[in-house]
């Protein structure tokens, strides 16, 4: 009845937990007024940049209480569906979308444009949780199929081309199948034969990827072409020393040096104005958002699809962030995936609160009986 069931959501909103909620806030309007400061330069497009993101953050909100709203059960039941209409819109996107930067990535639906690829990373994560659960990767045949299943997605990504997008998956599925109790043996031999792999792949990259790897091992090989980005991002973050220059006083962003500077590299942007104190205190709200995830799963108790879903959330999230700074700083190579709730980009936001939505109501729900189906 739809009374019961209004109940049922303040109840649910009720038991959110809070500190989750405040981190995640606290990141995405110290994101907002980072991407006003890295377009307010001679572009001048900083208002706009921040308004649409502040657009998409009222967006998300909702996206996050309709997700608790319907609970991470019901999309469960969804999860084979969800999974391949998603391998379906990914194969539009290699077909149909513009080539932006040498990659295929976006879609464009009326007014507003959407990255499939984000929106993947949470198909991804019920189906594994639903097939784990089923299936539980304990033998040689289980561990392949479940493996089997997280490499369409993959791939298809991977063919855009977006090698980030791509290892961001990879992680999710290594983190499911070690929540779903993967035997030490299988999952060592897992990574052995991705190092393996490793040489095998630079044959398969292209022109630009591989230079971003060159420059990565030594930026001063192309100073004024690849290794430009990575130059001028390593400027901005060590020139903020420890307590910043000051909200809007950046001078990497504001005079144009630093490139892409409200997206991949908005943590130069936040580094350069506000310093290494500004900087540990990032990390701090990053690392609450983090353990609050995982305390999601430690409080789901007996339902393993909780616990498999809500631990491909943190993955996702703590792979791009360690991804997202290290870049920026010159330990990580440069990929181009978001920093999370920071970098401009509605699909982004949109996609991590469907995704703590979900975590959200494996919090909520932990309490209600479980029936595997």
């Amino acid at each position: 009845m739809p009374g019961s069931r209004l109940v049922d959501l303040k109840e649910d909103l009720a038991a959110q937990d809070k500190l989750l909620f405040c981190g995640v806030a606290a990141l995405v309007f110290g994101g907002i007024a980072c991407i006003f400061s890295a377009g307010a330069g001679a572009a001048g497009r900083g208002e706009s940049y921040a308004l649409r993101q502040l657009g998409w953050g009222a967006a998300s909100c909702f996206a996050y209480v309709a997700v608790v709203a319907v609970g991470y059960r019901k999309f469960m039941d969804l999860a084979y569906p969800i999974y391949g209409a998603t391998l379906l819109l990914l194969c539009v996107t290699i077909l149909a979308a513009p080539e932006v930067k040498g990659a295929q990535r976006t879609i464009s639906l009326g007014f507003i444009r959407l990255q499939p690829s984000e929106f993947a990373k949470i198909s991804l994560i019920i189906v594994l949780a639903k097939f784990l659960t089923r299936y539980p990767p304990l033998s040689l045949k289980t561990f392949s199929v479940g493996i089997g299943v997280g490499l369409p997605v993959t791939f298809l990504v991977l063919i855009q081309p977006d090698v980030g997008s791509a290892g961001v998956y990879l992680v999710i599925i290594f983190s499911a199948l070690f929540v779903a109790g993967t035997p030490v043996k299988y999952l060592s031999a897992l990574v052995g034969f991705g190092i393996s792999m490793l040489p095998f792949a630079w044959f398969f990259l292209k022109d630009y990827q591989k230079m971003r790897l060159l420059v990565f091992l030594d930026p001063m090989r192309d100073p004024l072409g690849a290794g430009y980005n990575v130059i001028q991002s390593r400027i901005a973050v060590g020139s903020g020393s420890f307590l910043g220059k000051g909200f809007l006083q950046g001078l990497q962003s504001k005079l144009r040096f630093l490139p892409e500077p409200h997206t991949d590299f908005i943590f130069s942007v936040y580094a350069e104005e506000f310093g290494f104190l500004g900087s540990v205190a990032l990390l701090f709200l990053f690392g609450l958002v983090f353990t609050r995830i995982v305390k999601a799963g430690v409080k789901c108790r007996d339902d393993i699809r909780g616990k498999i879903l809500v631990a491909g959330v943190a993955a996702w999230i703590w792979f791009q962030m360690f991804e997202g700074i290290g870049m920026s700083m010159g330990i990580m190579p440069v990929t181009g995936i978001p920093l999370p709730f920071l970098s401009y980009g509605g699909s982004s936001l949109l996609s991590l609160s469907i995704a703590l939505g979900l975590v959200g109501s494996v919090y909520a729900g932990s309490a209600k009986p479980y029936k595997l189906d």
